[in-house]
């Protein structure tokens, strides 16, 4: 009796007859219940369901575990809008939201981004063995459930949608991990070693709080006491003043990042990408070519899904996005920057990908015919299908950095270099914007404003006589040197419109986009990785090194006028924390004041940006009637 009361939902009532009504369904349709799902450690986690009040019928589950909050908590309070989109509550299936264990009212320890170790203690717990006990509670016990479950998630919720993959429970035909985190040393809170600060800083002030009992609050949010965070951090200096004068060692997982500056096995066992095998659901990972948080997993979800699990129908679907941004809104702008309005990109997917997605794999309705990659083209501004990603019939590029300031299909002779002085007391600020937190426009942001500083190199074509539509993947050679004995180097991708460009007619009319610099791609290495992410070493003063990394992929088409440009800076602030540029073997506890100097880079004309663009033989296909 002990253990059936233990099963019992929290808030129950009765379950009233059909509703017959056409009218559009509201949450009010729908009857809410909220029970504690025992896991095979005993430990519960607290789980709200939402089914409809319509019982002629039988339906799938859609179901999004979260550390986020599954609230409003009672049975009275309900939300607004339930499942993916507004689509799925009008064609009605269960909708299931749950605390991840340890966070708000489910029971148990928050272990973040929580090692998968099921497969070598079958008695350990997972987020793999989390999802599966709840799914298999859920199908057992809702007899409304037709006994298939989909499962959806953004970011974080879209990193427990890619555990949920790894021998998933039987029940469960369709996961679709959106933005998944996947490797927290190079997605979110690093790239390439460097710390992502604003982001990390604001993230954990709130969300790494303790939380010592079950609870249905949120803590209280940071103060900076300005609106202007790059100041903030300017005036707080190294790190190491973090925790005495803000935090004082109450943000554990701070503590832990400070205390693993380097890719050990700290970060090593909280990569989820080697686990994923053994992925029978099918799987549609989604993601924006804007995503200032994590475009890095969801690449790497995808091709480590694609790689390691043959014949499991795996796709992938970019469009124009910021973080989440295909999930609300119409997605057609991203700050200055219009792309197309019909339909618009975000209502395109959530209507003819996401939705059929998921009606095909649960509700067994038309065939789905949705290619392996769904892609947006941004600069041309449309829709395109690939039958793989990286796309096939592409020719491989090299632009190198000229020591003149063009960029050259050819490399020059002998060894010239430009150079600059980087000084971590006037870093080159990451946006002109006064922003409290990580801007997501920064990704399409005008980057006039550091093409004009003397510690940003400029690098750029003539006004191009073609279209060059570059796809697929995008790296980067630096040959280098430094005055110092650390450096991060940031290199960007822009587009530069032609001066005599037309406004967009939706923008400030002070915003003019003749000259515009649109960054497509951008990222930043902590030089001290080069050779080892487990193993950094420093710089040789004055000697030629070698730095190389990817950029990410990307899909563009420079129009015939345009240029393309490169830039390249040692300093992205406050997006990243400032490099001391003096090698400490702690950057985040062992800078002290004395170690931020300046230096003077040097870059040469051997260094090189390589990519491929799309070639005539390119089969491709336009995107709006994938799904039709």
């Amino acid at each position: 009796m002990f253990v059936l009361l233990l099963l019992a939902p929290l808030l129950t009532g009765s379950r009233p007859e059909a509703l017959p009504s056409k009218k559009k369904l509201t949450s009010d349709d729908y009857d809410k219940y909220e029970y504690r799902i025992p896991m095979r450690d005993g430990v519960r986690l607290f789980t709200v369901v939402y089914i409809p009040k319509d019982h002629s019928r039988k339906y799938p589950i859609l179901m999004n575990r979260t550390p986020y909050s599954v609230g409003p908590y009672g049975k009275d309070k309900k939300k607004n809008r339930l499942g993916p989109s507004d689509l799925f509550m009008q064609d009605k299936y269960i909708f299931v939201y749950q605390d991840v264990r340890g966070r708000f009212m489910s029971e148990g320890t928050f272990v973040n981004m929580r090692p998968m170790v099921h497969r070598k203690d079958p008695k350990a717990v997972d987020e793999s063995t989390d999802t599966w006990d709840t799914v298999d509670w859920l199908v057992k016990h809702i007899k409304e459930c037709n006994g298939k479950v989909g499962i959806w998630g953004i970011s974080y919720p879209g990193f427990y949608s890619s555990a949920a993959s790894v021998d998933a429970h039987p029940a469960v035909k369709a996961i679709s991990p959106q933005a998944p985190i996947a490797d927290w040393f190079f997605d979110d809170f690093h790239h390439h070693g460097a710390f992502f600060l604003p982001h990390s800083f604001n993230f954990l002030a709130i969300f790494g709080q303790p939380r010592p009992k079950p609870t249905t609050h949120w803590g209280k949010r940071f103060d900076h006491g300005t609106p202007d965070v790059y100041e903030f951090f300017m005036r707080l200096g190294p790190l190491s003043n973090v925790n005495p004068l803000y935090f004082h060692h109450n943000i554990a997982f701070w503590d832990s990042i400070t205390l693993h500056p380097d890719y050990d096995r700290f970060w090593q066992e909280r990569n989820l990408l080697p686990h994923l095998t053994n992925v029978k659901p099918a799987i549609l990972v989604v993601g924006g070519w804007y995503d200032a948080e994590d475009l890095y997993g969801t690449f790497a979800t995808y091709e480590t899904i694609e790689k390691k699990n043959p014949g499991t129908e795996n796709r992938i679907v970019i469009g124009p996005w910021r973080h989440g941004g295909w999930a609300r809104g119409k997605g057609d702008h991203l700050g200055y920057i219009w792309f197309a309005t019909d339909p618009a990109p975000s209502e395109y997917f959530r209507n003819e990908i996401e939705f059929p997605f998921f009606s095909h794999y649960l509700k067994g309705k038309k065939k789905m015919d949705l290619p392996e990659a769904v892609m947006y083209e941004t600069g041309s501004n449309k829709w395109l299908s690939f039958s793989t990603w990286p796309p096939e019939n592409t020719i491989a590029k090299s632009l190198y950095l000229s020591s003149d300031g063009t960029l050259r299909s050819e490399m020059e002779t002998g060894e010239p270099f430009r150079e600059f002085v980087s000084d971590p007391s006037k870093p080159v600020p990451y946006t002109e914007l006064i922003t409290t937190g990580m801007s997501p426009q920064y990704m399409t942001d005008d980057q006039r404003f550091a093409a004009r500083r003397p510690d940003v190199l400029v690098y750029q074509t003539p006004p191009l006589t073609e279209e060059v539509t570059i796809a697929g993947k995008l790296g980067v050679t630096l040959h280098v040197s430094t005055t110092g004995t650390a450096s991060d180097w940031v290199v960007k991708l822009i587009d530069v419109y032609p001066d005599d460009y037309p406004d967009f007619p939706e923008n400030p009319k002070f915003i003019h986009m003749g000259g515009f610099q649109q960054m497509v791609r951008s990222e930043v290495f902590r030089g001290r990785y080069r050779n080892s992410y487990e193993h950094p070493e420093p710089f040789e003063p004055g000697k030629v090194t070698t730095v190389r990394f990817p950029l990410q992929d990307v899909l563009h088409t420079f129009k015939k006028g345009h240029r393309i440009m490169i830039q390249v800076q040692s300093s992205w602030f406050h997006l990243v924390d400032r490099n001391p540029q003096k090698y400490v073997e702690n950057i985040y506890l062992d800078a002290k004041e004395g170690d931020f100097i300046k230096t003077t880079q040097q870059v040469y004309g051997s260094s090189v940006i390589r990519f491929r663009v799309l070639s005539p033989e390119a089969e491709l296909q336009p995107g709006p009637d994938i799904a039709r």
